[in-house]
């Protein structure tokens, strides 16, 4: 987790190829941490916790493939050190190999990965990963129309087409949605994985969003792998992941931590963000979500599950 004494800079890297309301629609989600929803709620708004801006070749104005203007910000030559950079879906033929085509995109994603940043695609925007020599051995997704232009082009890239998000690399830095509008889901992972999961929640109510699949389930996908400066605490996310149904939890994480009661609830909300019960209920939230979406439960025995076991319990801890 990035320690955040600047708004975190978010490139956007388009092309002709790229789709504007991609684009746009990434650069407003990113715009919206800490000032939009403050701004509804209060009337005042808050201080921007993201910086994006619009990176592209020698940062002319094009017309992307849709028709729409996009006047880049940057070019690849003078952009500022991104933090993470967003690559929106492409239109490249299905199948085909588009080696050649993006060599300088591709060699200033790979300074950007070698640099630190994270990467992340949405849609066929994968396919510029795999130029950038970041797929070879790893697990992606991408939209199922552009399964085999992963296949036919990348060594050893394992495809996982029925996930919508997936996390690969070291430490996770590459992260990468499948098809349609799963852009948002893919910019409100981004923005509970390094701003918080409260700021995530609340872009998601300014902008009323909701997950599209059974797939799309990226707070489930942030409780497993966010990542925090606090080794003590990394390892109680761990175990939390896998007992979170076990009653008292928290008094169970504040034991393995080998912390005082006080010191183990003021780390854990200083490195998530988050108070610890409040972090176990959402795993649970989750969890439950998982079972209604994917099996045929109704809302009555979903709530009779082992999931919530000790929630009233573990709310009494507090």
């Amino acid at each position: 987790m990035i320690e955040q004494t600047r708004p975190l800079n978010v490139a956007i890297l388009a092309a002709p190829e790229a789709t504007a309301s991609t684009i746009y629609g990434m650069f407003d989600l990113f715009s919206s941490p800490g000032r939009d929803f403050l701004f509804i709620t209060s009337g005042a708004a808050g201080t921007p916790r993201m910086r994006p801006y619009v990176v592209a070749g020698d940062g002319s104005p094009f017309r992307a493939v849709n028709g729409i203007w996009v006047r880049p910000d940057h070019s690849l030559a003078d952009c500022p050190p991104p933090d993470i950079v967003c690559i929106p879906d492409f239109f490249v033929n299905p199948g085909e190999s588009v080696a050649g085509q993006y060599d300088a995109e591709a060699a200033w994603l790979k300074r950007a990965h070698d640099d630190g940043a994270m990467l992340a695609s949405a849609c066929s925007g994968a396919v510029l990963l795999g130029e950038a020599g970041l797929l070879d051995n790893r697990e992606a997704t991408i939209h199922w129309g552009y399964v085999e232009t992963l296949t036919n082009n990348y060594p050893g890239v394992k495809v996982k087409p029925g996930q919508s998000l997936v996390l690969s690399g070291e430490a996770q830095r590459i992260v990468m949605a499948g098809g349609g509008s799963s852009w948002q889901d893919l910019a409100l992972y981004l923005i509970a994985r390094f701003v918080s999961l409260k700021e995530a929640m609340e872009v998601a109510k300014v902008y009323m969003l909701q997950w599209h699949d059974m797939g799309q389930q990226p707070f489930a996908a942030l409780m497993r792998f966010r990542q925090t400066d606090d080794a003590v605490i990394n390892c109680c996310q761990k175990w939390a992941e896998r007992n979170y149904r076990t009653p008292s939890p928290v008094a169970a994480m504040t034991k393995l931590s080998g912390l005082s009661e006080r010191s183990f609830v003021r780390r854990f909300a200083k490195a998530t963000d988050m108070k610890a019960i409040d972090y176990i209920h959402a795993l649970r939230l989750e969890q439950a979500k998982q079972m209604l979406e994917t099996g045929d439960l109704p809302v009555e025995s979903a709530t009779r599950m082992r999931v919530f076991s000790g929630v009233s319990s573990a709310a009494r801890s507090r």
